[in-house]
């Protein structure tokens, strides 16, 4: 059973088509990247999933059943908009997210503990949130989420805000939470944690689906292109849309920037470099980024490094 199918969701807000008949299905176990620029739709999406607001059309199950936001307590979510109660604890605030879940008290806490422990906040459980950086207070709010063990997991663009280690601290909990089965969405416009992270991805355009699989298949989606020192004749071969030298590196050899038309294979261009006995120093083929992919398909402006 997929620990969440959306089939067919739409949402309007006056004029506004928000999220445009989208269907796709998370299965526990599985990192699933939810992609796009702001205002594509993904924070609209992750709402209607929680029930905090309702769809206009089309239908959400979670757990195999309707979501509804009284039986949450399978859930773990990390809003984008940041915010706890400055005037308590960290340990007291796990507590209460997890009491809000129906946890044990005694459970909330033991592992609200171990939380810190992982984040490196053991010492500062019993410091005010308003008196942690931004970062710790952060870590603590993913500890609110985690707290119940969710099988559903959560996580609206989870790593805003926080540096360079505190990042990697929040993928090595998305991979622990996978692994011990629990499904992950998360939202981002930031390619570089989805091409690590992810099984698989959906891209979002204007509230609209406009890819779903895996990073593989992402790339596939766009031409290779090939980095060859060789002779100028390469530039006939067939499949080769360019050839632009880059350098010439002498005795009649350049390196080049081949750009394949679509469809072809490198494989298959360096087969017909060797039946037309066109020397070559060096053929490496390069797969598109995953960045390159999606400005491919939503433009320049809409997604970060």
């Amino acid at each position: 059973m997929s620990v969440l199918r959306v089939e067919n969701l739409t949402k309007r807000f006056g004029d506004v088509l928000a999220v445009d008949d989208l269907s796709f299905a998370v299965q526990p176990g599985e990192i699933f990247g939810f992609l796009g620029g702001n205002g594509a739709g993904k924070t609209t999406t992750l709402r209607m999933v929680l029930d905090i607001i309702r769809p206009t059309a089309g239908r959400i199950e979670v757990l195999g059943a309707a979501p509804d936001k009284r039986k949450s307590d399978a859930i773990g979510f990390l809003p984008e908009e940041r915010g706890l109660y400055s005037h308590m604890k960290a340990i007291e605030t796990i507590v209460y997210f997890g009491r809000l879940k129906h946890m044990d008290p005694a459970d909330a806490h033991a592992h609200g503990m171990e939380l810190l422990e992982r984040f490196d906040l053991a010492d500062r459980a019993k410091s005010q949130i308003g008196d942690m950086s931004k970062g710790m207070a952060q870590k603590v709010q993913l500890a609110c989420s985690l707290v119940n063990r969710p099988e559903l997991l959560m996580l609206d663009e989870p790593f805003s805000g926080l540096d360079p280690v505190n990042q990697g601290l929040l993928e090595d909990e998305i991979l622990r939470a996978s692994q011990r089965g629990a499904a992950v969405i998360f939202s981002t416009h930031v390619m570089q944690h989805a091409e690590r992270l992810c099984d698989r991805l959906l891209l979002l355009k204007k509230g609209a689906k406009r890819f779903e699989g895996t990073l593989e298949e992402a790339r596939d989606t766009l031409p290779a292109r090939i980095t060859a020192v060789a002779h100028p004749a390469i530039a006939s071969v067939n499949g080769v849309a360019s050839a632009e030298p880059v350098e010439d590196v002498g005795d009649g050899f350049h390196r080049y920037d081949v750009r394949l038309t679509p469809g072809t294979s490198s494989e298959a261009v360096l087969e017909a470099c060797t039946a037309k006995g066109i020397a070559l120093r060096r053929f490496e083929e390069q797969r598109a980024s995953l960045h390159e992919v999606f400005v491919s398909m939503v433009g320049e402006g809409e997604v970060q490094r």
